[in-house]
């Protein structure tokens, strides 16, 4: 058990930290789910989480995880044998082509190397080869948590135009719906995946297919085994302001506080706050990397994500080791590397419910953290950060 005075820095990328605001919205007596009073909360929350997905069209609540929801986009548009275009970002679009290897599609998989988002030359290029239209779907994962790397959604869906290619677009954005500037009308996405446990300050629990008509269509002609995932017993039901199974009450309470919450801050300024502290714990990376230390795993700066900074530590250097330094005398979790990056990387959060101290207890926590831990680095990197910040308060406050 944990004796450590203060509160727990949870700075992983999700689960995130969950705001007092939605605990106590959450710590209400169940009801009943057929009732007027859940009715009224249901038809208030699926109105309201449109706007988080930037869509005018259904957005489908399901009781499950972000896995869920992956499952969801695939079983209700496709069908066995179907080919789907992936691209390899990192481990979470990896696990997604895995999924759908098990589902009984043939995913290809187009090589990344786990340092930048898609290109979407490679995409157009493949769809103009396939003028069969054999390729039924392209998913594509908008920030790769594994990597800190963001995919510009707009650029792939202009490549698909490009190539004049009619496959659905599914996209996760997992770890970047409510941190980073997401459109899903605009940007033509077909399914929009989404969790609760992230940019939307919840728990984990909830997870969410953003539909479009042409999505919707496809589900009469997809021919994969679905039940607990179908849409349309889901939109039929949600039209009355019910679900057709339990759902997770509580949940929902949290939900709509979350939506409030973001609302009232305004999407913008949730979006230039994420970048803020992004640009902050970059800074304070590259000052601690020096000549050859610790470095920002990402490498384009296109693809820079708001939502977490992955960090690679030097050569000889084992990022489990550190974490454990960090999380022993600092009582902080920071994330760790997954699968081939085991190790190798650690993952700073800087996502949901987070503001500027926030964020220098947290690099001041690495920073200590590095040298109780004999990694090579340049001392000062929190005063960089530091000044990323003052200079963003003066600017805004002379705006």
């Amino acid at each position: 058990m944990n004796t450590m005075p203060g509160r727990h820095f949870l700075q992983i990328p999700g689960p995130t930290n969950v705001p007092d605001r939605i605990l106590r919205a959450m710590d209400m007596p169940t009801i009943d789910h057929r009732g007027p009073q859940f009715q009224a909360l249901a038809e208030r929350v699926l109105a309201g989480i449109r706007g988080i997905f930037g869509t005018t069209n259904p957005v489908i609540i399901f009781p499950g995880s972000g896995t869920g929801a992956w499952e969801a986009a695939l079983v209700n548009t496709l069908s066995a044998g179907d080919k789907v275009l992936m691209y390899e970002t990192g481990h979470f679009a990896s696990l997604w082509k895995r999924l759908a290897t098990r589902l009984g599609l043939q995913p290809e998989f187009i090589e990344g190397d786990w340092r930048s988002g898609v290109d979407p030359a490679k995409i157009e290029e493949r769809l103009r080869a396939d003028t069969g239209h054999e390729i039924k779907a392209v998913c594509v994962v908008h920030n790769e948590t594994s990597t800190g790397c963001t995919t510009r959604i707009d650029e792939v869906r202009a490549a698909i135009d490009a190539a004049g290619h009619p496959a659905l677009f599914l996209v996760d954005t997992i770890s970047s719906l409510g941190s980073i500037d997401y459109r899903h009308d605009e940007w033509g996405v077909d399914v929009t995946v989404g969790g609760s446990q992230k940019g939307l300050m919840l728990p984990p629990g909830l997870s969410f297919n953003a539909v479009s008509d042409k999505a919707i269509a496809a589900q009469k002609g997809a021919g994969l085994p679905r039940s607990y995932w179908a849409w349309d017993e889901m939109l039929e039901a949600n039209g009355k302001g019910v679900f057709p199974f339990t759902p997770a009450t509580n949940l929902i309470y949290g939900l709509a506080e979350a939506i409030d919450m973001l609302n009232e801050e305004g999407l913008d300024n949730v979006f230039a706050r994420h970048q803020r502290h992004a640009a902050a714990t970059r800074a304070a990376v590259g000052h601690w990397g020096g000549n050859g230390g610790v470095e920002v795993l990402c490498q384009n700066p296109r693809h820079f994500s708001g939502s977490l900074t992955a960090v690679m530590m030097p050569d000889g250097e084992n990022a489990d080791d550190f974490r454990k330094v960090v999380l022993e005398n600092f009582n902080m979790s920071l994330g760790n590397g997954l699968s081939k990056l085991n190790g190798k990387v650690f993952r700073i959060g800087h996502l949901g419910d987070f503001n500027d101290l926030m964020l220098m207890g947290t690099l001041a926590g690495v920073e200590m953290g590095l040298e109780l831990a004999n990694v090579p680095h340049r001392k000062g990197g929190t005063e960089a950060a530091m000044d990323v910040l003052t200079k963003a308060a003066k600017t805004a406050k002379g705006a």
